[in-house]
């Protein structure tokens, strides 16, 4: 019923003609030009591609805080308050994956996507919905694999390798952003190798202007032949939305960690044994190479795979298996993707002379214990010997490996990277001494924490 009393109708008839004059014109707009050729489109490279990338929903159960004064027995004594189990809210969030192998069911995403899940459904573009069992996590690389129960009649996308890509290749970004449901967008590699961003423990991230945004973690970074060359994982937003800076997890990093979770539910990482940094001019100039880049072996360990090798201090590593070596953080990565046992071949520079060495990747002999089992407080970090050489600044102590974000070591200010050098007031250069200066696990701590050179003590209570 029309309401001449209203003066905002003439101009909502006006904009629904609009709507349906360009309606009318974008459905009569030609597939072809004047002379039978095709328009270019992505459409067909989307319609057997598409059906691979799924949207992953989680539930996960978290616990509300509650009152200080409700956990004391004391309080709850004196005042006749029955003992109250702790209550717990559901929440919800959604992500992306991508269907790699559609015999067994498996997809690949993000670790944080799936992170403290309790359940996890997976929507297919037919709209089916599966249940899905997760497989094994690696926050290191920040990427998970799922397995679908009773997958049937899947799509999995063929996966390219990443380093074929280019600066200015044209890519497409296919995800779930903001739980819209499956959403394509597209753009170009803007850079590669990008290192250094401190999301996760091994960088060597694509980077792209096609549009990322929060729910596309986990979905597919694809090159127009319709291949997955990359893991949508990060965006960087300084003003909250998409400024065209996204960053992807390279196909030569996600095939490496997605066959070992297969393969063991973990990744079994490996040690060449060294100490590293980046050549400079000056360093250079001072072992007599004529080169730009590259990376210097500052020390060898003692029986370690590199010394076994014949690896010196001192040495330039130019390349690893036959790939350019530019900085410490191409070698990290590539020892860090290597599982142990595998034979790695090193061209170094010594004394101005090219040679090759092959190592065996070998098992750390550091691992990393539980915080929980030094210190209630410590609950949520992993924690190691500080091996020799390994932080410049800082010779001895217990490194924090890692720390759940939460947990009672977060909240207590310990990060990853700080190295424990005195407990209670009693220097520690180890977990045994960091055991011992704290004796009693439910004690308070007093720490002294060395951040980047920076030290500072810590009370935990």
């Amino acid at each position: 019923m029309l309401n001449s009393k209203n003066p905002l109708q003439p101009v909502v008839w006006m904009l629904a003609l609009c709507v349906i004059t360009f309606s009318s014109a974008q459905a009569a707009l030609p597939s072809v030009t004047g002379d039978g050729q095709a328009l270019p489109s992505l459409a067909p490279m989307l319609e057997k591609t598409a059906p691979a990338v799924v949207n992953i929903a989680i539930e996960t159960r978290i616990r509300t805080a509650r009152n200080p004064l409700m956990e004391d027995p004391f309080f709850r004594r004196f005042f006749n308050i029955p003992e109250q189990q702790q209550r717990e809210r559901r929440a919800a969030s959604a992500g992306s994956g991508v269907i790699v192998d559609a015999k067994e069911g498996y997809v690949l995403t993000n670790a944080h996507v799936v992170k403290n899940a309790d359940s996890i459904e997976v929507t297919l573009t037919d709209g089916r919905e599966l249940s899905a069992e997760l497989v094994g996590t690696d926050e290191e690389v920040d990427l998970a694999v799922l397995k679908l129960e009773s997958a049937e009649d899947l799509t999995q996308i063929a996966i390219a390798d990443s380093t074929g890509l280019r600066v200015g290749d044209f890519v497409v970004a296919i995800g779930n952003p903001f739980g819209l449901g499956q959403t394509v967008t597209s753009g170009i590699v803007s850079a590669l190798g990008r290192t250094g961003l401190g999301i996760e423990g091994y960088e060597s991230f694509i980077q792209t202007d096609a549009s990322i945004n929060p729910g596309n973690s986990g979905g597919a970074l694809v090159n127009l032949h319709g291949q997955l060359v990359g893991i949508n994982t990060a965006i960087i937003a300084p003003a909250g939305g998409n400024v065209g800076i996204g960053f992807a997890i390279p196909t030569e990093m996600a095939e490496n960690v997605m066959h070992q979770l297969i393969e063991h539910g973990e990744v079994r990482r490996g040690v060449l044994g060294v100490t590293i940094q980046d050549l400079t001019s000056e360093l250079a100039e001072a072992f007599g190479v004529n080169r730009k880049s590259g990376v210097v072996i500052t020390q060898v360990m003692e029986e370690s795979a590199a010394e076994k090798a014949g690896i010196k201090s001192g040495d330039v590593v130019i390349a690893v298996d036959g790939r350019p070596v530019k900085r410490a953080a191409d070698l990290r990565n590539k020892v860090g993707m290597a599982p142990v046992g595998e034979k790695v071949t090193l061209t170094v520079l010594r004394d101005g002379k090219k040679r090759e060495m092959t190592a065996v990747i070998s098992e750390s002999t550091q691992q990393a214990s539980s915080g929980e089992s030094v210190s209630k407080y410590l609950q949520g970090a992993s924690l190691r010997d500080l091996r020799k050489g390994e932080l410049q600044h800082a010779d001895s102590g217990v490194l924090v490996e890692d720390v759940k974000q939460g947990s009672p070591a977060w909240r207590a200010g310990l990060r990853r990277g700080d190295v424990i050098i005195n407990a209670n007031r009693q220097d520690v250069v180890n977990t045994a001494e960091l055991r011992n200066a704290i004796g009693d696990k439910d004690g308070t701590l007093l720490l002294r924490v060395n951040r980047n050179g920076g030290v500072f003590f810590v009370v935990i209570r």
